[in-house]
């Protein structure tokens, strides 16, 4: 991932300092499990656990050169630790173990580590979802199907339906994140003929993953389910994101994002205030949802295991985490300093629309006064149409047209913005079960 988009907690979790560290520390609770066992002597165990050498950029670089020999990185990462504990002690490392074993905990562990961050980022986005909600609930805005206005709603009802998105997300993330905190150390296609299996379990116990079977890898619909959660919640990122860019556009103003002091909208237009932390979301949700596919593709493998999967998982696996922390800490943020014009939305909902969002009030009306539905619909379609045309208030051109029987009072009733949104905070009823 590019320094641009990687924030300091998650990308510390995938520098090659910290895989080799937990490869490293796969390959000690090894040999400690063997010890347990009485297969290795405990001294040595202990003399290999306090020779072990730090993880340092020195020690990257000395893989790295060796690989130039072995061609294989396990097997380089192995030779430089052994040298580095030295004989005969150093030679229980890798004992019964083949390179996946190594590679998958060591990677399942990592996995857990950031899925729990990831969850703790969407657990502040759905918590300032469910704020502002509250907040804006009673705020009126225009309702818009095909992108053209339709009826009443309120800013706080789509800040729930976000929220409760996002809580569904929340979900999805919490399965995944236990779907991947497994591990296998069972040998080259997972029968343990040279590992015992409680050596796995000790392992696997110290790390806080669960042992399961496997052939030479774990199952990868494992990681294609993270990658899916992943890609969910980019998803919901860009749908909140679409919505701040198309409000934001002059001809509406209903919100804006927040800006800085000092900050600058365009280089050559001053008065400029473009909704560029929107597009990077969506443009970034895209790359994100990118990533599933070959997640998906890698869980069909030769046999017990080829390495197809490897040089993916290299790429998409911390990139997906990555983007996915970046994109839910900014999104927070977006959220949490949105500016809301309600008088904007309030002028653009009633005097923008001349009163055509009520449309279908007046229908129903017109079918309770004892018109038919057809022709009371093409009664308000045509005096709809001359009220556009003519830049007239709907309910004016109504009140002169014969064929409309309604008097003061139900007219009333009909453009009363209060009646339309008279049940809106049943949205904030929905969220009384969301943590946060």
């Amino acid at each position: 991932m590019i320094p641009r988009y990687a924030l300091a907690e998650m990308a510390g979790l995938f520098t090659d300092e910290a895989r080799l560290g937990m490869w490293l520390e796969v390959e000690l609770l090894a040999v400690e499990g063997w010890a347990e066992l009485g297969e290795v002597p405990a001294e040595a165990a202990a003399a290999v656990r306090k020779r072990a050498p730090e993880v340092t950029a020195a020690l990257v670089a000395a893989v790295a050169e060796r690989e130039r020999v072995t061609d294989h990185d396990v097997a380089a990462f192995v030779d430089v630790v052994q040298e580095a504990i030295g004989p005969p002690e150093g030679s229980w490392v890798h004992y019964g173990l083949t390179s996946s074993d190594v590679v998958d905990t060591a990677q399942s562990a990592v996995l857990v580590q950031a899925a729990d961050l990831l969850l703790e980022a969407l657990d502040a986005l759905v918590s300032v979802l469910k704020r502002r909600a509250g907040e804006c609930i009673d705020t009126p805005v225009a309702g818009r199907t095909h992108g053209m206005q339709a009826e009443p709603t309120t800013f706080g009802a789509k800040l729930a339906l976000w929220c409760l998105q996002a809580d569904r997300d929340r979900d999805r993330l919490r399965t995944a994140r236990r779907r991947i905190a497994v591990g296998k150390l069972s040998g080259a296609v997972g029968t343990y003929s040279h590992i015992d299996p409680r050596v796995e379990d000790h392992v696997c116990r110290a790390l806080g993953l669960e042992p399961v079977p496997a052939t030479q890898v774990i199952a990868r619909d494992r990681h294609a389910e993270l990658l899916y959660a992943c890609a969910a919640v980019g998803t919901t990122v860009e749908a909140i994101a679409t919505e701040v860019r198309h409000l934001a556009r002059s001809e509406l103003g209903e919100v804006e994002e927040p800006f800085r002091a000092g900050q600058k909208g365009s280089s050559a237009m001053p008065h400029k205030r473009n909704p560029i932390l929107s597009e990077r979301l969506v443009g970034l949700a895209r790359v994100l949802r990118g990533y599933l596919v070959p997640g998906l593709e890698d869980v069909a493998l030769w046999h017990e295991r080829d390495i197809s999967h490897s040089s993916v998982e290299r790429v998409v696996l911390p990139d997906a985490c990555q983007l996915t922390y970046y994109l839910l800490r900014k999104a927070a943020g977006l959220v949490d300093g949105l500016v809301v014009h309600a008088e904007r939305m309030r002028a653009t909902l009633v005097e923008g629309s001349l009163g055509l969002v009520f449309s279908q009030s007046v229908l129903l009306a017109l079918v309770s006064s004892g018109m038919t539905r057809d022709a009371a619909y093409r009664v308000v379609q045509r005096d709809a149409r001359l009220a556009w045309d003519g830049r007239r208030p709907l309910r004016a051109v109504l009140e002169e047209d014969p064929e409309v029987s309604l008097d003061a009072a139900a007219l009333d009733e009909a453009f009363s913005l209060e009646r339309a949104l008279r049940h809106v905070h049943r949205f904030l009823d929905a969220l009384q079960e969301v943590e946060g």
